[in-house]
């Protein structure tokens, strides 16, 4: 109940109060009292609605009482204001389109540009994903201490410029969206190809991503890109259950029991990328850089087996992504495409053309395709030492071993498309 209902109450109590920091110290309060409460009297009947009065009643509280709230209000130039709101406010009535708006401040607060990627990250599963600093720490395998100073620190900033708890409008909504959206994926991603570790994946932060992507296509549904990331998300969560075997360990795309993938979020993706295109062409505007991956991802869902998947349209559909993006990462992952639909010779060379990107001097994928290539073209020895390159640079235990796997095996079986992760 918490998960659910504390980004609500962080969100209310950050308009009123004016105070991040504080908002989420009144709703710990808050959460508190109902784990001293509900145990004994039981769940109340509007669980959100007696965590938001309690939360209320501390502030008032807290006003009367406490010094040093009282001195933090004054600084902020507006107490009288604040009290009267507190007092008058009746959370059991609540607007439901006010709970909407304040959550969407929310978002666009912890997401915003001026903190770091990783700040925005912890700031964001904290809030907006009920995760606890204990939970974020493991789930991106850094100390807890770390995670607590970047959640702090990224507080700090945002009272120290006096960053407006509003959604930005106009030209700067555009701008603004696009940090919200990466840190949704950034999150997804980590989920569902942890960077280090021994797990090759850690299926709740998936899980926390794609809560967070449909949420914001009820935020802000006229928005192609929302539906774009949420498109994308909801098709590759779609194959979670196939992308590992009874051990744990990786199975590539091509390898994949497509009969294990989940029917419910393939058809959640067709729908979501079909009102993407939707929005973008009331805009008159084309498929952005989400709903371009998620435009990919169909062409695989559409296959009913790895032998009959388009690749020719998915080259096609990387190579707008390329010229949209401008990444040497997605010409590695067209590689991938224009080799199994052209032959490994012409993936090599749409390789080689970015194998000197400073951007990808230690992106271990990037020697990882390229000996898949190189085997497919039957130069074992390239081949094994490329493999054996992206070995040393992954950091996740179970891609390491899969990769030394790739090693032993050549000279005797070369699958088609083996690098092939789900890209």
């Amino acid at each position: 109940m918490w998960r659910i209902e504390a980004p609500r109450l962080i969100a209310g109590l950050t308009r009123l109060v004016r105070d991040l920091d504080l908002a989420e110290e009144l709703a710990q309060d808050a959460l508190v009292a109902a784990l001293e409460q509900w145990p004994a009297e039981g769940v109340p009947r509007n669980p959100g609605a007696w965590l938001t009065t309690t939360a209320k009643r501390r502030a008032i509280d807290g006003i009367r009482r406490n010094e040093r709230l009282a001195h933090r209000l004054r600084l902020l130039g507006h107490e009288q204001e604040i009290a009267q709101q507190l007092r008058s406010w009746e959370p059991e009535a609540a607007d439901p389109k006010g709970i909407q708006d304040d959550l969407l401040r929310l978002v666009f607060t912890a997401c915003h540009p001026v903190l770091g990627r990783e700040a925005r990250v912890a700031l964001t599963l904290r809030l907006l994903g009920g995760l606890t600093t204990d939970e974020i720490a493991r789930a991106f395998l850094v100390p807890e201490p770390t995670v607590a100073q970047r959640i702090v620190r990224a507080k700090r900033t945002i009272a120290a410029k006096r960053l407006p708890f509003e959604v930005p409008q106009g030209a700067e909504l555009r701008e603004r969206l696009a940090s919200v959206l990466e840190v949704v994926y950034l999150v997804f991603n980590e989920g569902y190809s942890a960077t280090a570790g021994e797990e090759w994946m850690r299926p709740a932060l998936c899980e926390d991503a794609l809560r967070l992507a449909r949420v914001l296509t009820g935020l802000l549904p006229q928005e192609p890109e929302v539906h774009g990331l949420a498109a994308l998300l909801e098709l590759q969560a779609s194959r979670s259950r196939a992308r590992v075997d009874s051990a744990g360990a990786p199975v590539l795309l091509l390898d994949q029991d497509r009969s294990r993938w989940d029917g419910l979020l393939v058809r959640r993706g067709f729908a979501a990328l079909a009102r993407a295109d939707e929005r973008a062409r009331a805009r008159g505007e084309r498929p952005g850089p989400y709903a371009l991956q998620a435009a990919i991802a169909a062409c695989h869902a559409s296959a009913p087996t790895a032998q009959t998947t388009d690749w020719r349209a998915i080259a096609r559909l990387y190579g707008a992504l390329a010229a949209s993006t401008g990444s040497p990462v997605v010409e590695v992952n067209r590689a991938v495409a224009v080799g199994m639909a052209e032959g490994p010779q012409a993936g090599l060379a749409v390789l080689d053309a970015v194998a000197g990107a400073p951007a990808l001097r230690d992106y271990h994928l990037l020697p990882s395709v390229r000996g898949d290539l190189l085997a497919r073209l039957g130069r074992a020895d390239e081949a094994r030492a490329e493999f054996e390159r992206a070995a040393a640079l992954t950091r996740n235990e179970a891609e390491r071993a899969l990769l030394r796997e790739r090693v032993a095996g050549l000279g005797v079986r070369h699958p088609p498309g083996g690098t092939t992760m789900d890209a």
